[in-house]
């Protein structure tokens, strides 16, 4: 092996070896694959989106079933091959001696996870938390700040779900009052979307929860900007980034916020059930952890992890995905994404039927695209393109958002796409 290729392949381990947790690149076709992917290492990102022979070897990294086709990266992305044997490797080692293993060896080999996360994300390690997913991250916060009755929250009238779940019981419980601030759909420029914000923040206002790419649509928020001018009216910002990280590439504390949550199994394409919380590191001695910390962690950001027994296993595999995605690049991986949204919505677009919910420009959106068809309930063509096309992707029912959500991912194949386009042809005529 050249000395180029075993760089390359250390690029693609961890704390535990490569060996032990990529047999796959054990195998001669996991090193012809590898050798393969080499080749592309020095071509820029806008050259390479369009690319579609490295793409190919993208997708061959993956087990996802040819049977149907996969638009709905949005909700959970399917992980590779690599960060499956990663996870399967770990279990095997812990099940040898669980205790022994997993409360000593991995929780120390942890660390590192943490630490290439905060390199990713440019902030300190000592700011980052392992949690399960945006919502447990984004209810640490929200649960554990002291809240007084008439306290105000300010967030938007297309929050997720969950997040509005958590406002709803604050509202119960602590006599908050949560001022819920309706976005236009589509919305004409990123000053509509901070203004809206802006009108809504008041002298009262302690928390502002905003969205960096609102699910429903795929808009990215102009999330500094809302920082800003939250912070000069005395307000925090807590970020719901589940759709953002290991999507396009940022910085968290660019963002100016002071909390910011996110799933790791959408984008960065890691392990089911793994997610990540920051919280700026003057900000954690203000906040209560959901489960009890032992005495003296009430400035460590280690105070968020305290749940119990959990999977050791699945959290060391973070490192993989990471891996995966390094190869790949941020930039190369974003070029992608928006390459992938404009073949398949510049082929509709002028459908005389067709809607789309957000500018299908790279300002406004990632790989997601949210479109409605006139006349037609969103459910029944998403329940259509499921029945009758294998084709998966996801409804929103929202009062301003009805339509059928899209978000194919670097397993995505332009065939697929195509055929995306022909049925929703064909639902249009």
């Amino acid at each position: 092996m050249s000395l180029k290729r075993r760089q390359f392949v250390k690029t693609l381990g961890s704390a535990a070896g490569a060996t032990l947790a990529w047999p796959w690149l054990q195998t001669a076709s996991g090193a012809s694959h590898l050798q393969k992917l080499d080749a592309f290492r020095e071509v820029k990102a806008e050259d390479l989106a369009q690319d579609e022979d490295f793409w190919h070897l993208v997708r061959q990294a993956y087990t996802s079933s040819p049977n149907y086709i996969n638009l709905n990266s949005g909700g959970v992305s399917p992980h590779t091959r690599q960060v499956a044997e990663a996870v399967q490797a770990y279990t095997r080692n812990a099940n040898e001696a669980p205790a022994l293993v997993m409360w000593r060896s991995m929780r120390r080999e942890r660390k590192s996870v943490r630490r290439r996360l905060a390199l990713m994300a440019g902030c300190s390690p000592e700011e980052i938390a392992i949690q399960r997913n945006t919502t447990e991250a984004l209810n640490a916060i929200m649960l554990g700040i002291d809240f007084q009755p008439g306290d105000e929250i300010v967030t938007s009238d297309q929050v997720y779900p969950s997040m509005d779940s958590a406002l709803k019981q604050l509202e119960k419980r602590k006599g908050i009052i949560v001022k819920r601030v309706p976005l236009p759909v589509p919305a004409p420029d990123m000053d509509a979307l901070a203004q809206a914000f802006e009108n809504a923040i008041s002298s009262s206002t302690r928390l502002v929860l905003v969205c960096h790419m609102i699910n429903l649509t795929g808009q990215i928020m102009p999330v500094k900007r809302i920082a800003d001018y939250a912070h000069a009216n005395g307000a925090e910002v807590l970020v719901d980034g589940a759709h953002t990280f290991g999507h396009f590439p940022f910085h968290i504390p660019d963002l100016g916020c002071d909390y910011f949550g996110t799933s790791l199994h959408k984008w960065l394409c890691a392990p089911y059930g793994t997610g990540m919380l920051y919280v700026k590191k003057e900000k954690i001695k203000n906040v209560w952890p959901i489960f009890g910390a032992p005495d003296g962690e009430e400035e460590l950001i280690t105070k968020f992890e305290h749940l119990g027994t959990r999977s050791f296993p699945t959290e060391l595999a973070i490192s993989h995905a990471l891996d995966f995605h390094n190869m790949i690049g941020g930039e190369r991986k974003a070029a992608r994404l928006r390459y992938l949204r404009d073949y398949w919505t510049s082929r509709v677009a002028d459908l005389p039927a067709i809607r789309f919910m957000a500018k299908c420009e790279d300002a406004h959106t990632g790989s997601i695209a949210n479109f409605s068809i006139e006349g037609k309930e969103a459910r029944k063509i998403g329940d259509q393109l499921l029945r009758e096309f294998n084709i998966y992707t996801t409804t929103t029912n929202h009062k301003d958002v009805k339509g059928v959500r899209i978000s194919p991912n670097v397993f995505t194949s332009l065939e697929e796409l195509d055929e995306l386009v022909r049925v929703i042809k064909l639902l249009v005529v």
